[in-house]
C-alpha cells in the first residue's frame, strides 16, 4: 500500500493549549509505528509536493487564499481556525493537501492508497475552521473532476464531527455523494446537510455504532455509483476521547476500518484513506488507533492479491 507522508506535516505549534490540543506530532508517531510493523515499507512512502494555488481555486475562493497567502488572516479568522496563522502551518496545510491529490491519483492507479494526515472537513470554501485550513479532500475531487479523471466520487466521514465544510462545498452537486455518520450533540453546533447524515447519540457503544454502519454503507455505496471514495477514518470516536462523546472501543474501531475498506474494494472502488480527528489521552495511543485503519487495508490487500507491484 502506498502512503503519502512529508516530514513537513508535523509543524511546531504554539506551547499553549492549541499545542496541547492538537496532536499533530501523531503524524510522525503514526509513520514510525507503521514502519516498525512492517505494515509499510519505506518505499512505501511517496512525498507529496504543496498543492498550487490554482488547484485549491478550484474549491476555496481567491480571497480567502490571499489572505492564507499573504499572512492577512483576521485575528477573528485565525480564531476560528483555532490555530494561529504561520508560514509553516500554511505550507503544512498546502502538503497535506497535495498529499490527498496524490493519494487519489494512485488510488486510482493502484486500487488503494493513503494519506497520514489530511481529512480537513470542516474548511469551506470561504473560511477555516476547527483545525481545518483548506479543504483537501473536496480539492481532490474538484482536481479529478476537472481532469475527467473521474466522474463520481463519494466521501465516507467517520469523524465524531460533521463533516460541515465539505457538505457544504458539495451541496447540491449530484456527481459527489457525502456521507457523515458522527456525534449529533457534537461540533459543530450548526449542522450543514451532507447527501446522507447519520447523528448518534452520546455514549453510541460497538454495537450501536456497528449496526448503523452495517445498515446504511451499502446503501450509500449503490447511491453514490462513484468512481472513487474517500474514507475519513476519524479515530475520536472512541471511548474517552477528548471531543468525542461515544464509546467505541479499540476492536470497535478495527472492525469499523474493516468493515468499510472491504465493502469498497470487493466492489472494485479505488480507495483513499484519510485520516482526520482524534484526540485520545497522548498522541502515541492517537497514532495506535489510527493505525488499525492501515492494517486492515494491507491485511485485505495481502489477502486478495491486489495492488500494483
Amino acid at each position: 500500500m502506498k502512503c503519502c507522508y512529508h516530514p513537513d506535516y508535523h509543524v511546531d505549534l504554539p506551547n499553549t493549549l492549541v499545542g496541547n490540543t492538537v496532536p499533530i506530532s501523531k503524524l510522525p508517531l503514526l509513520r514510525d509505528r507503521l514502519l516498525s510493523e512492517g505494515i509499510l515499507a519505506p518505499d512505501d512512502l511517496i512525498e507529496p509536493a504543496p498543492i498550487d494555488i490554482a488547484t485549491l481555486e478550484l474549491v476555496h475562493t481567491r480571497e480567502y487564499l490571499h489572505k492564507l497567502t499573504g499572512s492577512s488572516l483576521s485575528i477573528a479568522e485565525q480564531r476560528r481556525i483555532g490555530i494561529p496563522w504561520s508560514e509553516s502551518l500554511w505550507r503544512r496545510a498546502r502538503l497535506a493537501c497535495g498529499g490527498t491529490l496524490l493519494a487519489a491519483r494512485t488510488a486510482l492507479e493502484r486500487g488503494l492508497a493513503g494519506n497520514l494526515a489530511g481529512g480537513s472537513h470542516h474548511a469551506f470554501a470561504d473560511h477555516g475552521e476547527g483545525f481545518c485550513v483548506v479543504n483537501d479532500v473536496a480539492v481532490s475531487i474538484a482536481a479529478l473532476r476537472s481532469e475527467t479523471a473521474i466522474q463520481r466520487a463519494a466521501v465516507i466521514d467517520l469523524d465524531v464531527h460533521q463533516g460541515n465544510g465539505t457538505a457544504a462545498i458539495f451541496a447540491g452537486v449530484d456527481a459527489v455523494f457525502t456521507f457523515s455518520m458522527h456525534g449529533e450533540r457534537n461540533y459543530p453546533a450548526a449542522k450543514m446537510r451532507s447527501s446522507l447524515d447519520l447523528a448518534l447519540a452520546d455514549g453510541a457503544d460497538d454495537e450501536v455504532y456497528l449496526a448503523a454502519l452495517d445498515r446504511h454503507l451499502p446503501e450509500v455505496l449503490e447511491a453514490a455509483r462513484a468512481d472513487i471514495v474517500f474514507y475519513l477514518a476519524g479515530v475520536d470516536v472512541a471511548a474517552g476521547d477528548r471531543y468525542g462523546k461515544l464509546a467505541l472501543s479499540e476492536e470497535g474501531i478495527r472492525e469499523r476500518d474493516r468493515a468499510v475498506i472491504g465493502a469498497i474494494r470487493t466492489r472494485g472502488i479505488p480507495l483513499v484513506i484519510v485520516l482526520a480527528g482524534g484526540y485520545a489521552p497522548t498522541r502515541a495511543r492517537t497514532a495506535e488507533l489510527h493505525a488499525h485503519a492501515f492494517r486492515e487495508a494491507v491485511a485485505l490487500e495481502r489477502s486478495t492479491g491486489e495492488g500494483a507491484s
